[in-house]
C-alpha cells in the first residue's frame, strides 16, 4: 500500500477511538478499586474510604500517587530485564483485549459513519483467547525473575490454574459458537439484537464461562496465586512502586474486560432490552446502547466483588478438582447436548 492510497481520516478515527477506549478502561479500572473497597465496607458493616475528597471519591488518585512516589526496589539477585518485563507484559495483554470488543453501534459524525469497534475481525473470540493466554506470561516471568521461592511457587500455581480453567472456558464457548455460527463478537451481538439473548439458550455455558472468568482473573475464591496466608504476597512478593501497581491494576482491567465479554457473548452487548433501537437516530441509539453495555458491565463487576468478599478461598486441590472433575465434564456435556439439539431441530 502506498502513502497516496492510505485513508488518513480512517486512521485518525481509529487512533482517536483507541485513545478514548484505553482512557475509559483505565478510569473505570481505577474507580473499580474504589468501588471494591466500598462494597467490602458495606458487606463488613464499616465506612470504607471517606477521607480523600467527598465520600472518598479521590481515593484512587491518592493510591496511585502513593504507588508512584514509593521507592523503587529491584532485588540484587533478580533478573532485572525480566523483572521489569513481567508487570509490563501483564498490563499490555490486559489492554490488548479491548481491540475486538464492540462498544456500541455505528455513529455518524462529520458526514462519516464510525464503527465503535477498533477491529471487527472474524476471529474475535480466538483473538481474545490468544491474548488472555499470553497474560499468564506476565505472572510467570515476574515470579521467576524475582528469584524468590514464594514468588515462583505462586507463578506456577497461577499458570496451572489458567491452563486448567481455559479448557472449560473454551469448551463452554464451543456450544455457543454452534448456535451463532460466528467467531466475530460484533456478529454475535447483532444476532442477539434480533432475537433472544444467548443466556436463554446457554444458561449452563454462561455459568461455566463466568466461573472460569473468575479463575482467569485470579479473583477470589480462585486467588491461589496471591494466597498471602501461604505464599506471603504471591507472585508479586518482591515488587514495589508502580511495578506492583501494574500487577494490581491489570487485575482490575482484566475484570472489566471479562465483564464486557460476558455481557457481549451472553447478554446482548449494547442491546437495550425490550426496546427497538431502529426507532431512534443512529447517534442516539449508539449512545443509549453504550450506556446499556456499561450498566451490564457494572453489574458483573459488582458480582465479581460480591463473590470476593463473600466466599472463602479454595484449597488448591479443591481448585483443581473443580476445574478438571466438574467444569470440564459439565462443559463437554453441555456441548454434546447443544449439538444434539441443533441436529434434531434441523431434521
Amino acid at each position: 500500500m502506498t502513502l497516496c492510497t492510505i485513508d488518513w481520516s480512517f486512521m485518525l478515527e481509529k487512533l482517536i477511538l483507541i485513545a478514548i477506549i484505553i482512557t475509559a478502561s483505565l478510569v473505570i479500572a481505577m474507580y473499580a478499586t474504589y468501588a471494591e473497597r466500598k462494597v467490602a465496607a458495606v458487606i463488613q458493616d464499616r465506612r470504607g474510604p471517606n477521607r480523600a475528597g467527598p465520600f472518598g471519591i479521590l481515593q484512587p488518585l491518592a493510591d496511585g500517587m502513593k504507588l508512584f512516589f514509593k521507592e523503587e526496589i529491584i532485588p540484587s539477585s533478580s533478573n532485572k530485564l525480566l523483572f521489569i518485563l513481567g508487570p509490563s507484559l501483564a498490563m499490555l495483554t490486559a489492554m490488548m483485549t479491548c481491540a475486538v470488543i464492540p462498544w456500541g453501534n455505528k455513529i455518524e459524525l462529520f458526514g462519516r459513519t464510525i464503527n465503535l469497534q477498533i477491529a471487527d475481525v472474524n476471529i474475535g473470540i480466538l483473538y481474545v483467547f490468544a491474548v488472555v493466554s499470553l497474560g499468564i506470561y506476565g505472572i510467570m516471568i515476574g515470579g521467576w525473575a524475582s528469584n524468590n521461592k514464594f514468588s515462583l511457587l505462586a507463578a506456577l500455581r497461577g499458570a496451572s490454574q489458567v491452563i486448567s480453567y481455559e479448557l472449560a472456558m473454551g469448551i463452554s464457548l464451543i456450544a455457543l459458537l454452534m448456535l451463532t455460527g460466528s467467531l466475530s463478537l460484533k456478529t454475535i451481538v447483532e444476532q442477539q439484537m434480533t432475537g433472544l439473548w444467548n443466556v436463554i439458550y446457554q444458561p449452563l455455558g454462561c455459568l461455566i464461562f463466568f466461573v472460569c472468568a473468575l479463575a482467569e482473573c485470579n479473583r477470589a475464591p480462585f486467588d491461589l496465586a496471591e494466597a498471602e496466608n501461604e505464599l506471603n504476597m504471591g507472585y508479586h512478593q518482591e515488587y514495589s512502586s508502580m511495578k506492583l501497581g501494574f500487577y494490581l491494576f491489570a487485575e482490575y482491567i482484566n475484570m472489566f474486560i471479562s465483564s464486557t465479554i460476558i455481557a457481549s457473548l451472553f447478554f446482548g452487548g449494547y442491546d437495550i432490552p425490550f426496546f427497538d433501537e431502529s426507532t431512534l437516530s443512529p447517534n442516539v441509539a449508539a449512545i443509549l446502547g453504550g450506556l446499556a453495555l456499561l450498566l451490564k458491565i457494572g453489574f458483573f463487576i459488582f458480582v465479581f466483588m460480591w463473590i470476593r468478599w463473600t466466599l472463602p478461598r479454595f484449597r488448591y486441590d479443591q481448585l483443581m478438582n473443580l476445574g478438571w472433575k466438574s467444569l470440564i465434564p459439565l462443559a463437554l456435556a453441555n456441548m454434546i447436548v447443544t449439538g444434539a439439539v441443533i441436529l434434531w431441530l434441523r431434521k
